[in-house]
Parts: C-alpha cells; sequence; structure tokens
C-alpha cells in the first residue's frame, strides 16, 4: 500500500489504522506517508535520468526536517527561499552545493550567510539584489555562484495567487533587462553567473508552458555563452501540478521526456524545484467532529480543525476530497465541513456530500501534505497540530502539538505596563 487507502472499511495510512494514529495523537494532526513520499521522489527523479540534472525539493511546500532528512537521503537537493529555510535544509544534512537560493526580498544579512555557506546558486531578481550581492561578496572576500530569475511573461494558467511568470507578477526581470544584467557583471571578481532561473507558477496541469519557458532559457544561454559568460545550470524551477479532484496534470515521465528533447545535444546541467508534486498527496490532515450542526438550510459538521491549520480553501476555495475514517457504506448526505475559528472563511467544503457520521468520528482531509503545515498559523491563538510520519507499522512523531505556553513564550509584558505607567 503507498496511499491512504479503505481496508475492510477502514482508511489507513500504509499499514497503520487512522482512527489509531488520531486517538494516540489527538486531533487536529497531520499524517505523512514515507512510502509515499519515498516513491514519488524516485519518480520524478528517475524521470531525468540520460541527463545531468539536479532536483532541489522546494522547502515552501513543507519543511518538516524529518521530510527535508528523508528526501536528503534520497539524493535530493533544496530549493529555499529565506534563512529560516536554508538553516533548516542545512541541519537535515542536505549538503551547501545543492542549495539554491530564491525570494524577491533577499535581506543583507540573508544574502551574507548564503555566501558564507557557498551554495550551489543564489537566485536573483531584482537589479538592486545584485547591487547589494556584489557588496556583501567583497566585503566578505567571498565569491558567489549565481543566476538571474528571468520573467518570461508567460501564462501558466493556473491561480492568480500562484503565478509568478507573467509580466505584471513582482518575480524576476524581463530577459532583455537580465541579460544587460549578465554583461554588466561579465568577469567580475565575485560574482559568478553560471546559472539562468525561472519558475513561472504553481499546480500548473498543462505542458506547454513548462516547454515555453525552458525554450527561452534556452536561447538566452546560448546568447549569454556566445558573449564569454559560462553559463552551467538551467534552473527551469517547479510547478508540476497533482490531482485533488479531477484534475489530470501531466505525469513525471511525460514532464521529463519533453524538457529533455530541448536539451539534446545542450551541455547544460538542469536544476529542478518540485514540492507540491513530491509531497502533496503524501500527507492527510485528520480531524474529529465535534458537533453537528442542523439549520433549516444546512447541515453543518464542525471539526476541529480550522482554517489556521490548513487555510488552502479559504486563501484559493482550495478543493480537498474529505473521506470518513470508518469507510463503511453508508448514506450520503449534503454538508458544510467547517471549523471552530471565527470567521465564516473558516471551512473546508461547502455543500459537499459525505457518508452520514456522528460526533466524535474522524474525517480525514486529502492533499494536505503540500501548503498545509507550512501555511498554518496560530489565529485566535490557536496551537499548530502535531505532525506524523507513517512507515510501514510504525509511526513517528516529528512535530509536537503546540501549546499555549509556546505560543506566550516570546510575549513580553514591559513592567512600565504592569506598574500602569502606560
Amino acid at each position: 500500500m503507498h496511499f491512504f487507502e479503505y481496508v475492510n472499511g477502514e482508511l489507513y495510512c500504509e499499514d497503520v489504522p487512522l482512527r489509531e494514529i488520531g486517538s494516540k495523537f489527538g486531533t487536529p494532526v497531520y499524517v505523512y506517508s514515507a512510502r509515499t513520499l519515498k516513491r514519488h521522489y524516485s519518480v520524478f527523479d528517475s524521470a531525468f535520468d540520460g541527463i545531468p540534472h539536479i532536483v532541489c525539493y522546494s522547502l515552501k511546500a513543507n519543511s518538516n526536517l524529518a521530510i527535508l532528512s528523508l528526501l536528503g537521503g534520497l539524493g535530493s537537493g533544496a530549493d529555499v527561499v529565506s534563512f529560516g529555510e536554508l538553516s533548516k535544509a542545512l541541519k537535515a544534512g542536505i549538503p551547501p552545493e545543492k542549495i539554491v537560493f530564491s525570494g524577491v526580498g533577499k535581506k543583507e544579512e540573508e544574502l551574507e550567510k548564503a555566501v558564507k555557506k557557498r551554495i550551489l546558486l543564489i537566485n536573483v531578481e531584482s537589479e538592486g539584489e545584485l547591487k547589494k550581492l556584489k557588496e556583501v561578496c567583497e566585503r566578505v572576500g567571498s565569491k558567489a555562484n549565481l543566476s538571474i530569475r528571468v520573467n518570461p511573461d508567460i501564462d501558466p494558467k493556473t491561480h492568480p495567487y500562484i503565478t509568478t511568470g507573467l509580466r505584471k507578477n513582482k518575480f524576476g526581470i524581463g530577459i532583455k533587462d537580465a541579460e544587460k544584467l549578465y554583461l554588466s557583471i561579465r568577469g567580475d571578481r565575485y560574482l559568478k553567473p553560471v546559472g539562468i532561473s525561472s519558475h513561472i507558477g504553481s499546480q500548473i496541469l498543462e505542458l506547454s508552458p513548462f516547454l515555453q519557458a525552458v525554450r527561452s532559457l534556452l536561447d538566452l544561454g546560448e546568447r549569454l555563452r556566445s558573449s564569454g559568460i559560462p553559463i552551467q545550470y538551467l534552473d527551469i524551477g517547479g510547478g508540476l501540478g497533482i490531482p485533488y479532484k479531477d484534475e489530470n496534470p501531466p505525469h513525471p515521465d511525460e514532464y521529463a521526456k519533453r524538457i529533455k528533447e530541448l536539451l539534446i545535444d545542450k551541455d547544460y546541467t538542469l536544476i529542478l524545484e518540485p514540492g507540491r508534486v513530491i509531497v502533496g498527496n503524501s500527507g492527510v490532515l485528520l480531524t474529529r467532529i465535534i458537533y453537528i450542526k442542523k439549520t433549516e438550510e444546512k447541515t453543518f459538521y464542525i471539526v476541529d480543525a480550522a482554517m489556521n491549520d490548513l487555510i488552502r480553501p479559504a486563501l484559493y476555495d482550495a478543493y480537498h476530497e474529505i473521506l470518513p475514517v470508518d469507510g463503511r457504506e453508508k448514506r450520503k448526505i449534503k454538508v458544510d465541513v467547517v471549523g471552530p475559528v471565527c470567521e465564516s472563511a473558516d471551512f473546508f467544503a461547502k455543500g459537499r456530500k459525505i457518508a452520514k457520521q456522528n460526533e466524535g468520528d474522524m474525517l480525514a482531509i486529502m492533499s494536505a501534505g503540500a501548503y498545509g503545515f507550512s501555511m498554518s498559523s496560530n489565529y485566535n491563538l490557536r496551537g499548530r497540530p502535531p505532525e506524523v510520519l507513517v512507515s510501514g507499522k510504525d509511526c513517528y512523531l516529528i512535530r509536537k502539538r503546540e501549546t499555549i505556553g509556546d505560543l506566550m513564550r516570546n510575549e513580553i509584558i514591559p513592567e512600565a505596563v504592569k506598574e500602569r505607567r502606560i
């Protein structure tokens, strides 16, 4: 068993009933399948066999240390967008020479730390950042490998909030301007332009935007090489989608086949930044029904998970399949699955047909491995849920549930407030 499946009417993660996990660790709780994570990574990586490539898993999808360590053990690198993510990747054992650092707003101290760690690439996203990086390198007396993230103005045909490759987006630099910046640092003592980067968006379900972007990078790469700039790496980002409902995204094999066709006889090393496609369908958010509330118009399943635990439905109106942990055949009824947070946006499903449940029953919110815990918050002063990794018959707690003490630990009441002087 690789995924979450029913066995004798009961929903399992690998060889462990989710009911047991909910009872042992409490709900809500994130549950991940190690077997699925390993399989997804291996399928993606092996699809690019035959050409030089580095898979740099995108930490923003899910940055749990145990998951990073598991993927690092399979040979994965890391795509990071903050020094916090860089630190986690290093702590998980991912070598600096397999780490790329992206993001439009890297602070000077973040650039300095990345330079000192001698990571594979710093993906520069503006002329101002390039100048700042040069200042940092000169001050610390260290060289930096860099690529410039180009904005190819390509519509990835995805949700507007996760589109990143259009001219109107904040990301990257137009190709013409990027080419000028490359030429301006040709032969620089400290700045080593060895790559070109692009990332056009997330949850992309068609191959044509990817192929168009790769062609743009190749054209620019050849022009730069002819100008004496030794471009070695093509970082084509991530963004390959997964099925949440009835989507039919390209399989990694087809994705790789079409990209490899463009790279025949090209001596570049490809950098790939998959995130969602690795972890998305490897995890669920397990939750328990606290109350069943009926009104004249609706039936609500009020659960103990909330929008602070999984914000995708509230933020993107995203669909997540919801399965009863007890999968025995029951009459389906139309319900809204909602959380306890004081927002009307606190929902996981509206008007969804789900097998009739009772208070205390558990539900699994599927495809929650990516952008679930990593986007969670403490809104309404709610502690974030624990995370559990399942491998075969074994369960491992990989993050503890947050307590109210955790949430207040860094807050300070000044003496002036205590003494009523403020």
